[in-house]
C-alpha cells in the first residue's frame, strides 16, 4: 500500500515535469518568433535610407544606426534567452526521464 502511494506520488511529480516542458516550449517558440521578427527587421533596415520607430500608438522616424543598435541589442538578449530556456529544458527532461524510469521500476515490481 505504501509503494503504491509513493508511485502515485512520482506519477504526479511526472505529470508536473510533463506541464513545464510544454510551458518551456510554449515560451521559447514565443522567443524564437520574436528573433526572426529582429532578424528580418535587421535585414530590412539594411535596404533602406529611411527608418522609423513605433512609440506607443505612433511611428516616429528613428536614426538607421541608433535603430540597428536596438534591433542588435534584443536580438542578442532573444538569443541569450532561447539558450537559457533550452539549458532548462533539458534539465527537466533529465529529470522527467529518471523520474520516469523509477516509476516503471516500481510498477513492474508490484506487478
Amino acid at each position: 500500500m505504501e509503494v503504491q502511494k509513493e508511485t502515485e506520488e512520482k506519477i504526479s511529480q511526472l505529470q508536473m515535469f510533463e506541464q513545464s516542458l510544454q510551458s518551456f516550449l510554449g515560451q521559447k517558440q514565443q522567443f524564437q518568433i520574436q528573433l526572426v521578427e529582429t532578424e528580418s527587421a535587421l535585414s530590412e533596415l539594411a535596404n533602406t535610407n529611411k527608418a522609423y520607430k513605433i512609440v506607443g500608438n505612433i511611428m516616429v522616424e528613428a536614426g538607421k544606426d541608433e535603430l540597428k543598435a536596438d534591433l542588435q541589442s534584443r536580438k542578442e538578449m532573444l538569443e541569450i534567452r532561447i539558450r537559457t530556456m533550452e539549458k532548462q529544458e533539458a534539465q527537466v527532461r533529465e529529470k522527467a526521464s529518471k523520474l520516469q524510469s523509477e516509476i516503471l521500476k516500481k510498477i513492474k515490481k508490484e506487478e
